[in-house]
C-alpha cells in the first residue's frame, strides 16, 4: 500500500515457526533477494524495525571504529 512519496506499508503473518514473509512488492523496493541477511532492531515501546541492507555493516563499522585493538 503505498502512503505520501516513498512511504508504503504493508503486513505479514507470523507462521508456525515465527517466520514472516515479505510482501513481493517491498522485497523489489528494498532489493532483498534470498540468502540475504536482514538487520532486525526491536523497542518495546516503539516496536520492531528493518533497516536498509548495509545498515549492519555502517552499525558495525561505527561500533567499532575501524579498531583492532580489541576496543582498548
Amino acid at each position: 500500500m503505498a502512503g505520501p512519496d516513498g512511504k508504503y506499508a504493508w503486513t505479514a503473518t507470523v507462521g508456525e515457526k515465527g517466520q514472516i514473509v515479505i510482501p513481493k512488492q517491498a522485497r523489489e523496493i528494498f532489493d532483498i533477494k534470498p540468502g540475504d541477511t536482514l538487520l532486525l532492531l526491536g523497542d518495546v515501546k516503539r516496536g520492531i524495525a528493518i533497516p536498509p541492507k548495509g545498515a549492519f555493516t555502517e552499525l558495525f563499522g561505527a561500533a567499532f571504529d575501524g579498531k583492532e585493538d580489541g576496543g582498548r
